[in-house]
């Protein structure tokens, strides 16, 4: 991580990131768009390994979120139990990931995607998005990025 990746997810998140954490993925203009975090912060268990960071689809997937998108994964899940199954399979992959980045503890074990007991839960499509884009083969994220324009177009991120 360099400084300027620190500056500019601060900038992007509106704070500072809590705990350890590390670039994983960045838009074609260089800046952050997914970051990993440390499954335990300040020696607390927190669920959450990869986070949205991209202020063009942090907003854009709160707007699906807002507009019910949540209840509608939900829906569509109960509905299709092979896009559950391959869910199921994306949310044990990302337990094994955190269990990784986490040294080889997970302080968390219940928990997975979006802090979810239940993965099929759809509490937070950011997280989705995030997974998949740290290259978990979550069927919600993808289908939401393939959705939407994957980056802005002004740059907005770029430290001058």
């Amino acid at each position: 991580m360099s400084l300027s990746d620190a500056g500019v997810v601060v900038r992007q998140l509106g704070r500072a990131p809590r705990g350890r954490w590390r670039v994983v993925t960045r838009c074609s203009y260089g800046a952050p768009v997914v970051i990993a975090t440390a499954p335990l912060m300040d020696g607390q268990p927190f669920p959450t390994l990869y986070y949205l960071t991209c202020p063009h689809l942090v907003a854009a997937i709160s707007a699906i979120e807002s507009g019910g998108g949540c209840e509608s994964w939900r829906s569509t899940l109960a509905a299709d139990p092979a896009l559950a199954s391959r869910l199921r399979d994306a949310d044990a992959e990302y337990r094994i990931q955190r269990t990784r980045e986490g040294g080889g503890v997970d302080p968390t074990p219940e928990c997975g995607i979006g802090g979810e007991r239940d993965p099929l839960g759809m509490k937070c499509l950011h997280a989705h998005v995030a997974a998949y884009l740290a290259g978990i083969a979550d069927p919600v994220g993808e289908s939401l990025v393939m959705g939407l324009a994957r980056e802005c177009d002004d740059a907005r991120c770029r430290e001058d």
